[in-house]
């Protein structure tokens, strides 16, 4: 008998670069039906959505509305790089 599977995880970041903040902050996190909601509403409001499993489960450990740590700059500017890549192209 297989287990059952894991419930999808999601995690949803907010940085303004007008405001010139420190890192990006976590939002968003959750679990399941929770999981669900935040990729739906990113879904409403054509907000980009990246997988990556083993960055969600790090980001997931963040407490609310606390800035990610250093370790995880590079991997996340790497993903809002990608996000400003296809913002600027669909804009073009």
């Amino acid at each position: 008998m297989n287990p059952p599977p894991k419930p999808q995880k999601a995690v949803a970041l907010k940085y303004d670069r007008d405001k010139k903040e420190g890192a990006p902050k976590v939002v968003a996190k959750g679990a399941g039906e929770v999981a669900n909601n935040i990729i739906k509403l990113a879904q409403e409001h054509d907000i980009f959505i990246k997988k990556d499993a083993d960055l969600v489960e790090l980001l997931s450990k963040i407490e609310l509305n606390k800035e990610i740590p250093p370790m995880l700059y590079k991997a996340v500017a790497e993903v809002f790089s990608f996000i400003y890549k296809i913002t600027n192209d669909k804009r073009s």
